[in-house]
């Protein structure tokens, strides 16, 4: 599968619990931290919930 890099682009203060769980799962912890993925159905569905998050770009 493709990988996409997934990076944090504003903070989880005042956000659900579960965006704040989304953000973790997928292993970012602070603002400019990025992490590759591969882009899964599970993971790609898991970026649309926090789409206004982070930044993706596909690798």
């Amino acid at each position: 599968m493709a990988k996409i890099k997934v990076t944090q682009i504003k903070s989880v203060i005042d956000r659900s619990e579960r965006q704040k769980r989304t953000m973790q799962a997928l292993g970012l912890r602070r603002i400019n931290h990025s992490v590759e993925v591969e882009a899964t159905p599970s993971i790609i569905g898991m970026v649309r919930k926090i789409n206004h998050l982070v930044a993706v770009e596909s690798i």
